[in-house]
């Protein structure tokens, strides 16, 4: 994937613009990897599994056995 996009709340943490996480997409899968490290691994998600996850990141009644649901 080439088309990398940071958030727009990158920059607060470490002052270099480095404290956050690029991601991508394409019509099938939305990948997720560490700016600092852009050439390491990714995370891929199936496209329809990305906003439900980052939804579930959000809520204060989260846990990790509930990301099991988001596995495809």
């Amino acid at each position: 994937m080439d088309n990398w996009r940071k958030s727009s709340y990158s920059g607060e943490g470490d002052g270099n613009g480095n404290a956050c996480v690029e991601t991508a997409n394409s019509p099938t899968q939305v990948a997720v990897r560490d700016t600092k490290a852009p050439a390491r691994a990714t995370l891929t998600f199936p496209a329809g599994a990305f906003t439900p996850f980052v939804e579930a990141l959000k809520s204060p009644y989260s846990t990790v056995t509930d990301f099991a649901r988001f596995r495809g």
